[in-house]
C-alpha cells in the first residue's frame, strides 16, 4: 500500500527521488498524470489501469465527462525509475504542478501525489473542519 509523506528535492533534470519505502509498490514503469489540486498522480501500471477502466465507463457524450477523461488522460505518460530510484518529470507536468526544489510525495493507497512543497504547506495551512468532513463522509458511506 502506498501510504506516507516523504520530502524530496527535484534536480536541474527534473528528476525526483521515489523512495524506496515506495519503488516496489509503484514499480517502474508507472504512470504519470495531472493530479486534482495541482499536484501529480503517479500510478502503479495495475492501478492505472483500474483508473482507465473507470474513465472508460463515462459517458461520450456528456461535456463534462469528455473534460474529466481529458484532463487526466491527455498529458499521461509512462515513467520508468532509474537504478538510483530517480523519475524524469516531464517538463508539462512539471510546469503543470509548479516543481521547483522541494517536493513532497504522499502515498494515497492506489497513488502517489507530487506536490510542490509550496502548494503541500498552502494545502495544509487551510482551515479544515474534521468533524464537518467526518460528517460529510458518513453520508458517504464511510
Amino acid at each position: 500500500m502506498l501510504i506516507g509523506e516523504h520530502w524530496h528535492t527535484i534536480d536541474p533534470k527534473n528528476r525526483i527521488m521515489i523512495p524506496t519505502k515506495l519503488r516496489n509498490e509503484l514499480g517502474s514503469p508507472f504512470m504519470l498524470t495531472k493530479g486534482l489540486d495541482h499536484c501529480l498522480y503517479a500510478f502503479p501500471m495495475a492501478a492505472w489501469e483500474q483508473f482507465q477502466e473507470t474513465l472508460a465507463q463515462l459517458p461520450g457524450n456528456r461535456n463534462e465527462a469528455r473534460r474529466y477523461k481529458r484532463f487526466f488522460l491527455a498529458g499521461a505518460t509512462q515513467v520508468e525509475m532509474d537504478k538510483q530510484g530517480r523519475a524524469l518529470i516531464p517538463i508539462h507536468l512539471v510546469e503543470f504542478g509548479n516543481l521547483v526544489n522541494e517536493v513532497v510525495t504522499i502515498g494515497m493507497q492506489d497513488k502517489l501525489e507530487i506536490w510542490s512543497r509550496e502548494s503541500w504547506d498552502q494545502y495544509q495551512n487551510e482551515e479544515l473542519d474534521m468533524d464537518e468532513l467526518a460528517e460529510r463522509m458518513a453520508d458517504l458511506g464511510l
